[in-house]
């Protein structure tokens, strides 16, 4: 018997429909012998496929030319340990299989593990250990190095440019340390007053499967092109993180400058308050969680995060869960914590629970745009797609020998170079939304956008909450270039406070959002 915990929320009608989206099924299946990337559709027909010799390090992503993004573990990783994730190597790869570059990370300066996420203009976002010997460590003052190799293996995310091979930005968690054991160091503080900071003497260091410096274990990483932010999970200490990218190197150094104003420092966490000593055991809310992700849209507003909750350590049974973080933002973009300093919310929404549902490794829960969500166990080895009551609409079940990290499913006309001849016409044309001008403003900008052919637009103006401000557009309209003007006005006609808003735009095959900001 299913157990599906809803909310008490009303869900918007385009949210209802019990169909299974129409989109491309995308997955790494590896056994001891074959390692292959499918791409399927709903009919479980193959529609590519990608061989390799190495096994995924996590998920690959694909890009609309039906080339892939690859992670994957090298052959003889420099730092291994038999810790979970570890991969070293990052290619992309053709529809046919070319590859079209491949650079590893796997030496003394850095080790890749786990995720990527592919920015826009296409530079990768890549997750590293970097070593930090005892003695370094001491100098930052943590206390003790339970690892028999006497290291730490630090985290951080460097940004590759994939053409000429370039870090072009980078962020390292070693610059935003916390300790309240010496007051000699230059980063003593009391660690509930410095929740913008990571507490270096919370955790062990390494892990019981192998020697190894494994710290803080992030799995996972994922951008917001709208806030210009990153988000990362960390499995050992239960918590996720969000960072400013829009800094210089020297500013993510440090706790000033980017666009929020706070460097490399943490611009919201949450998960678990024990770490920085505002909570304890009973507090925590992530069970070694994975595949955090930011939810642009959904019934509950803009820019929150889905993740799959594994469950492993939960004080009542182990158990996984599909699980919402809300947080409150105001309209400069600042996550608001609570009288007691805590981040907001006080509780997570649990989207999908199933008697029996569990998986202790990685696995992956994406927010579809239709309401669905597509969820991949991968204990249980097999991704299904529900809608939101938790009705399965679909499932696709590997063979025994075979094991799957994660999935993700891309809307019909994504892709540009597997459409028929029917069809390639009108989805290869596509829309185009362009930044307001002015921006900042004040009172009036004005959004322009082109459309490729005759079909329905909806445009709509959100607050940084993701409260739906006004709707400016929901009609057919024919192709060519629009432009519309907003007057900082709500759909009551008042005018909205200054602050930062979204501007959304929706069509057939089409989705898109920017940010602009109204000055006093």
């Amino acid at each position: 018997m299913k157990k599906i915990i809803l909310f008490n929320i009303l869900i918007l009608c385009s949210y209802l429909d019990a169909e299974v989206f129409e989109g491309l099924t995308l997955y790494s299946s590896f056994s001891d012998s074959s390692k292959n990337t499918f791409l399927l559709d709903n009919n479980e027909n193959i529609i590519n496929s990608w061989t390799h010799t190495n096994s995924p390090a996590s998920h690959p992503y694909l890009l609309q030319d039906t080339s892939i993004i690859y992670p994957y573990k090298v052959s003889e990783p420099y730092l291994d340990g038999n810790v979970g994730g570890v991969g070293g190597g990052i290619k992309k790869l053709s529809k046919n299989g070319i590859v079209e570059w491949d650079h590893v990370f796997s030496d003394s300066l850095y080790q890749h593990h786990h995720d990527i996420a592919v920015l826009p203009d296409e530079n990768i976002l890549i997750i590293v250990w970097e070593i930090k010997s005892a003695a370094e460590a001491f100098l930052v003052g943590r206390q003790n190095i339970e690892s028999e190799l006497n290291e730490i293996w630090s985290p951080a995310v460097i940004e590759l440019n994939p053409i000429n091979g370039e870090i072009v930005w980078e962020w390292h968690i070693w610059d935003h340390l916390v300790q309240e054991v010496d007051s000699s160091l230059t980063n003593y503080g009391y660690v509930k007053d410095n929740s913008q900071r990571m507490n270096i003497n919370y955790g062990v260091i390494g892990s019981i499967d192998g020697a190894n410096g494994d710290w803080m274990h992030i799995n996972s990483i994922d951008y917001n092109p709208s806030l210009d932010q990153i988000v990362l999970s960390s499995r050992n200490t239960n918590e996720l993180y969000v960072i400013d990218h829009s800094t210089t190197a020297e500013e993510s150094s440090s706790s000033t400058g980017g666009e929020y104003g706070k460097g490399g420092d943490f611009l919201f966490r949450w998960g678990n308050p024990e770490v920085y000593n505002m909570g304890n055991e009973g507090d925590r809310q992530f069970f070694g969680q994975h595949d955090v992700r930011w939810v642009e849209n959904s019934e509950f507003g803009s820019n929150h995060f889905s993740l799959f909750n594994n469950g492993l350590g939960r004080p009542d049974s182990n158990y996984s869960t599909i699980d919402f973080v809300i947080p409150s933002v105001d309209n400069l973009g600042n996550y608001s914590l609570s009288d007691n300093s805590t981040f907001l919310p006080f509780a997570l929404h649990t989207i999908y629970s199933e008697v029996g549902f569990y998986s202790g490794r990685q696995s992956s829960a994406q927010y579809l745009v239709n309401g669905n969500i597509l969820i991949t166990s991968s204990a249980e080895k097999r991704f299904f797609e529900i809608d939101n009551s938790g009705t399965i609409l679909w499932e696709y079940n590997l063979e025994e020998s075979y094991f799957v990290n994660r999935s993700s499913k891309y809307p019909t006309g994504f892709l540009t170079g597997l459409l028929n001849n029917t069809t390639k016409d009108k989805f290869t044309q596509k829309s185009f939304l362009s930044f307001n001008k002015p921006n900042p403003f004040n009172p009036i900008t004005s959004i322009s956008y082109d459309l490729p052919f005759s079909q329905k637009v909806n445009l709509t103006i959100y607050d940084i909450r993701g409260k739906l401000i006004i709707t400016l557009v929901d009609k057919k309209e024919e192709k060519g270039l629009k432009n519309i003007q907003w007057n900082a006005k709500d759909h009551k006609g008042q005018r909205v406070a200054t602050g930062i808003y979204f501007f959304k735009i929706e069509t057939e095959l089409f989705s898109d959002s920017k940010k602009m900001i109204l000055l006093k």
